[in-house]
């Protein structure tokens, strides 16, 4: 059973916030969803950031928030954060407490990009510019106190898909290399219905209405095409990719997402650790304050990154 205090938010965003149905619809929340963030609750539903050095930097016009731990030295590892919202919402910032906390905890850079979203921008927007940010960090790792040789990719929901998709591209183009891969619940298919959409059609933050939303206005004139850069899922293989720390929600519509692409890695030979948190929903990664399960699931993400990626460096 969810927590009461989820079950108190679920039932008060029901009623407050319009789950958007087309293009205008999407493009009005985006705002709404900004002038909420700014509101007094900020810091119990969102969670207060770590005290680390926050900056921003602009590549070819979009936005990166990078989080640098207060007294590093040169050759931290880099963590590339892709926030969700089902490529049409969200900013870095919205992913600031796992960002920050990241930072702190591991002794790594975490940057945090921005992305064109949709409808304004289908797909392939939004890969081609997590590739950008790819290549970008890779470049400019050693100025940022990073080492070129020590990146991840980490990203929840929309972000955890691209994600899973600049992984299999940096693979497929022989670099830039990826020590590891943090996928928060997901999104690896574009059209399949697996059954943890029908048990959680109407879950919290994400129903199954919403999901068929967020697909059409992200693929546009594409939806239908099968592309794994669209649904990695479906790439012709998963071999040969660093190794994934996966993390999935019992209430989630998409929570057979994450397994299944888990049980792909696991077919392929590739290192894989799945965690299900049972009392969680879509999102909670995001809402720390409703859901007492984001602490522990952010603490088997930086011990994942740390053993992974921090520590070998170190070595």
């Amino acid at each position: 059973m969810l927590p009461l205090r989820t079950r108190i938010f679920a039932f008060l965003q029901e009623r407050l916030v319009k789950a958007p149905l087309n293009a205008e619809e999407m493009i009005a929340l985006r705002a709404q969803r900004e002038g909420f963030r700014t509101g007094p609750v900020t810091a119990f539903l969102f969670g207060r950031p770590a005290d680390v050095e926050v900056k921003e930097t602009y590549v070819d016009g979009r936005r990166f928030a990078i989080y640098t731990p207060r007294g590093v030295g040169e050759g931290a590892p880099v963590i590339i954060n892709f926030h969700g919202g089902g490529w049409c919402l969200g900013t870095p910032e919205q992913s600031a407490w796992v960002s920050s906390n990241v930072a702190a905890e591991t002794g790594a850079i975490v940057v945090a990009p921005s992305y064109r979203l949709a409808p304004e921008h289908p797909f392939p927007a939004a890969v081609e510019d997590a590739w950008s940010a790819l290549e970008w960090v890779a470049k400019n790792a050693a100025d940022l106190g990073g080492d070129p040789s020590r990146i991840a990719v980490m990203g929840d929901s929309a972000g955890g898909n691209l994600a899973a998709v600049v992984s299999l591209l940096a693979r497929d183009a022989g670099g830039p290399a990826i020590g590891a891969q943090v996928l928060i619940y997901p999104a690896v298919e574009m059209y399949e219905k697996f059954p943890s959409e029908a048990a959680n059609a109407n879950g919290p933050v994400l129903t199954s209405t919403q999901m068929s939303t967020f697909g059409h206005l992200y693929m546009g004139e594409r939806y239908g095409d099968e592309s794994w850069q669209a649904s990695p899922l479906r790439a012709s293989s998963h071999a040969d990719l660093p190794p994934a720390h996966i993390l999935t929600a019992l209430h989630d519509p998409i929570r057979d997402h994450g397994t299944r692409y888990a049980d792909a890695l696991r077919a392929a030979g590739t290192p894989v650790s799945l965690v299900d948190y049972d009392t969680a929903f879509h999102g909670f990664m995001a809402l720390p304050g409703v859901a007492p399960a984001a602490r522990e699931a952010l603490d088997g993400i930086i011990e994942f990154l740390r053993t992974t990626l921090v520590e070998p460096g170190e070595r």
